[in-house]
């Protein structure tokens, strides 16, 4: 029974975090009414080559990746919110 409880600890935070998401990072983009699962495949499972150094992080996509427009635009969404108001 814990385990179960854990499990919608997990699945309810990262609805609240792709709810997040949604309403903070895809303003103004043609997924701004996507499902949850429409953004999980489309925005989270991707084939991306990561590379970190001291200063920054790298993001190499695929040259066929279809959707890199809205991912750079929920980019500059997400990094145009304030951290401390």
């Amino acid at each position: 029974m814990f385990s179960n409880q854990i499990r919608l600890y997990f699945s309810s935070l990262a609805y609240v975090l792709v709810q997040a998401l949604r309403q903070l990072g895809l303003t103004g983009t043609d997924m701004s009414r996507a499902q949850c699962d429409t953004i999980r495949l489309k925005l989270f499972k991707i084939g991306a080559k990561i590379r970190i150094t001291v200063r920054k992080v790298w993001i190499s996509f695929t040259d066929g990746y279809p959707y890199r427009r809205i991912f750079d635009q929920v980019l500059v969404n997400i990094e145009k919110i304030p951290l401390w108001a």
